[in-house]
């Protein structure tokens, strides 16, 4: 891993530019507006001090840190921003090709290019897909595993590199079924003002946010139950298959070795070996930024 480096500037010049990358969470879905989404970046941008920062969202919804560092990133240092958001890695522990190893490869590099540039970076670490789609434990467990293997990584080089990070992936906020759309993936509108007021708080700390906070009020009022429903039946189940179908087979494979080891007592040995496989991503990281590394 490279060396770690400070938070950036102690306030902005002027306007700052502010990039989101990411995937639907950063993209806003969940959060209607007109014919699009708006979502948590959006409202942030535009508290970040009092004239509206200059902004631009490049999230795109199924993303995976592969497409956030092959397709967003260049858009991104081109675009020479002052604040990055890069909130991802919930589409990678979704897929059967989950590699803990490639994530952090990936994280690293964005996160590196990004502050090499001077940006202030923002990260998150977020709750497992599995308890909030409430799946039964042995379908959960796994996901649970790998979400936390991401959230380790993102924790330990946002550490490395000064972002300045979120820990959204616990508390009330996850539980209350208010702050949730019809999919339990996403955030509905009080989610989204909920993320960029504590994104807003974070940036003020570090007097890096100097205007008005987002309201934690929705602008718009709460979809109905029926129109919920028929979303989740029609759109947000077409969401959640496109992104599961490769992941399903594998899944049940991952479940059954949960309930071998659950019945043997050896369910503690899936944890290590999931810990075990995230220190050896960090290690790797180490090891390659060895001058005389192989």
């Amino acid at each position: 891993m490279r060396a770690a480096r400070c938070a950036g500037p102690s306030r902005w010049d002027g306007p700052p530019r502010f990039v989101a990358l990411g995937d639907s969470l950063t993209e806003g879905v969940g959060d209607p507006v007109g014919d699009g989404w708006r979502g948590w970046a959006a409202l942030l941008a535009d508290g970040l001090t009092g004239t509206p920062a200059s902004f631009t969202n490049l999230a795109v919804s199924g993303s995976q840190t592969r497409d956030v560092l092959e397709r967003q990133l260049p858009a991104a240092l081109e675009l020479r921003p002052d604040l990055v958001s890069v909130v991802v890695g919930v589409n990678d522990t979704l897929r059967c090709t989950f590699d803990i190893q490639a994530v952090a490869a990936r994280l690293d590099q964005v996160y590196a290019a990004l502050t090499e540039q001077g940006a202030v970076l923002l990260t998150a670490c977020l709750p497992d897909p599995g308890a909030m789609l409430g799946l039964p434990g042995a379908l959960a467990h796994p996901l649970a595993r790998r979400q936390r293997a991401v959230n380790t990584v993102v924790h330990a080089l946002s550490d490395r590199y000064g972002a300045l990070h979120l820990h959204a992936c616990e508390g009330d906020w996850i539980t209350d079924r208010a702050l949730w759309s019809a999919d339990r993936l996403h955030p509905g509108e009080r989610g989204h003002r909920q993320l960029a007021l504590r994104f807003h708080a974070l940036l003020a700390e570090h007097g890096l946010a100097t205007g008005p906070a987002p309201s934690p009020e929705p602008e718009f009022p709460a979809p109905t139950t029926s129109a919920s429903l028929w979303w989740l039946a029609t759109a947000g189940t077409g969401w959640v298959a496109r992104r599961c179908t490769d992941l399903l087979p594998q899944l049940l494979t991952l479940a059954a070795d949960e309930l071998r080891h659950r019945a043997r007592g050896t369910s503690a040995r899936l944890d290590l070996r999931a810990s075990a496989a995230v220190s050896a991503a960090l290690a790797a990281l180490s090891v390659a930024e060895q001058p005389d590394a192989a």
